[in-house]
């Protein structure tokens, strides 16, 4: 997994995560951002978003 740094945002002195993380995976997995879902390439699990 490369450019792990892209993935959180410092503001105020605080670190947020930018993407999902996998519910069923747990921290340190995140969830790809796709046009209508979010999926966890580890596990396979995937949200579906409303348009």
């Amino acid at each position: 997994m490369g450019k792990i740094w892209e993935r959180y945002e410092i503001s105020d002195g605080k670190i947020k995560r930018k993407n999902k993380i996998c519910p069923k995976c747990g921290d340190g997995i995140f969830m790809a951002h796709h046009k209508d879902r979010d999926t966890c390439g580890k596990c396979g699990y995937t949200e579906f978003r409303k348009s």
